[in-house]
């Protein structure tokens, strides 16, 4: 029909459907200097110290214009802020090689500048979604959005490692630039902001919608500051910076550990590394269903939330925790995977919590959760860098990655409720 897409699907499918795609493409831009830096450091001569800082600059960028891209996203739409930014990290994508070429101070500088760009994608998300998607269907429209995060990340480091070991390192980042600049041409010309000047809308999913816009209304009042003294707030940030913690030091570390401790190859490593993230596709979507279905029956939305984010936290920690003495590779995958996956069951955690608790403010709760939980990004992984050189294992890394996540677990099992606002 004229008022959908091909295949189909709703309008709102197809939003949720592109925002995927942005996020997919954002993480393999984001990634593949994990793969590639294996061979940058090689050539370049840089230090693990000097790796780690390569690898968390960009998270400098990200972290600064977080809050900001939420109050953009609010201000003029999220279609407007997301598509720019892809086009903007993309441009910065590009420039990797021959900033890397010129120096190691301009390689992260370039590196911040994608940050910057990448700021946007779960702000501009959320507040698409604020306005698109249905209370009911929050859960798994945020899963949907999220599950870009595995899946670009298992293509990015294993189209990287495949793209290394034919050509040079640099190819990579030329090919996933371009990529990016691509989805924006789609996006432009396919998306509207808001679903009452989408000219595709059938009049039955404008009605169904409207009543999200009504409830997004119904806290336009809520100030913000208000919402900052919640102690729910300050539970799905607790939850947010330990989840990501425990994400930024496999996204950058991992390639690097099945080649440095495990023996295997520069290609291996790339294509070892994404196994875990198949695993983390596959269970975040399915705790999305899980936790979408437990509503249904009765479970409370606060429990189901905690115990999506407990059991993602606490599993993805012991997980870490037993694959400090492991001397196969085949088993540090297994681990490896265990504490990916484990993890994905938090995307049903905090994830939706902005939306729980005010979809008119979300954009800019998530930028504000997303500002600190960026702070691992820079200090978790550049730590990690520092722990390597001075103990020469990954044994005190994995320590500490574990005692955040079981931290974050018991903050916001104590203090997250999704009745706060009521």
């Amino acid at each position: 029909m004229a008022s959908q897409v091909t295949g189909g699907w709703s309008r709102r499918q197809a939003l949720v459907g592109l925002c995927f795609l942005a996020c997919f493409i954002a993480y393999t831009d984001r990634v593949n200097i994990s793969v590639a830096a294996v061979a940058m450091q090689e050539q370049l001569g840089w230090s693990q110290t000097e790796k780690g800082f390569v690898l968390s600059s960009f998270f400098i960028g990200y972290m600064l214009c977080m809050y900001a891209s939420g109050l953009l996203a609010k201000r003029y739409g999220g279609r407007n802020v997301l598509g720019i930014a892809v086009v903007a990290w993309s441009a910065f994508t590009l420039l990797t090689p021959p900033a890397a070429a010129t120096s190691l101070a301009t390689l992260v500088a370039a590196r911040i500048g994608m940050g910057l760009g990448e700021a946007a994608i779960f702000p501009g998300a959320v507040e698409l979604y604020s306005r698109w998607i249905p209370a009911e269907e929050r859960t798994r429209a945020m899963a949907r959005l999220l599950s870009g995060v595995p899946l670009g990340t298992v293509i990015g480091l294993a189209a990287t490692g495949w793209i290394i070991g034919r050509w040079h390192w640099s190819v990579a980042f030329y090919a996933f630039g371009v990529l990016g600049l691509a989805w924006a041409a789609a996006w432009f010309t396919r998306v509207a902001n808001d679903p009452a000047h989408d000219r595709y809308i059938t009049p039955a999913e404008l009605a169904l919608i409207r009543d999200t816009a009504r409830q997004a209304e119904s806290d336009e009042g809520l100030p913000m500051r208000r919402l900052l003294r919640l102690p729910a707030v300050w539970a799905m940030v607790a939850a947010h910076f330990a989840t990501t913690w425990i994400l930024y030091v496999l996204v950058s570390w991992l390639p690097s550990y099945f080649r440095e401790v495990q023996g295997v190859s520069l290609a291996g490593s790339g294509l070892l590394s994404a196994a875990p993230w198949i695993a983390m596709f596959l269970v975040t979507n399915a705790g999305a269903s899980l936790s979408d279905r437990m509503v249904r029956r009765g479970v409370s939305l606060t429990r189901t939330r905690k115990l999506m984010q407990c059991l993602g936290l606490a599993g993805s920690a012991g997980f870490l925790l037993a694959a400090r003495d492991v001397h196969s590779a085949t088993v540090a995958a297994a681990c490896m995977c265990g504490a990916a996956g484990a993890l994905g069951l938090a995307w049903s955690g905090f994830a939706p919590n902005s939306l729980d608790l005010s979809p008119r403010h979300a954009a800019q709760l998530y930028g504000l959760s997303n500002t600190i939980a960026t702070i691992p990004g820079v200090v978790g992984v550049a730590v990690t860098g520092w722990l390597l050189d001075v103990t020469g294992t990954y044994s005190a890394a994995f320590v500490l990655t574990a005692g955040v996540g079981v931290a974050g677990a018991l903050v916001y099992a104590v203090y997250y409720d999704t009745r706060a606002v009521a």
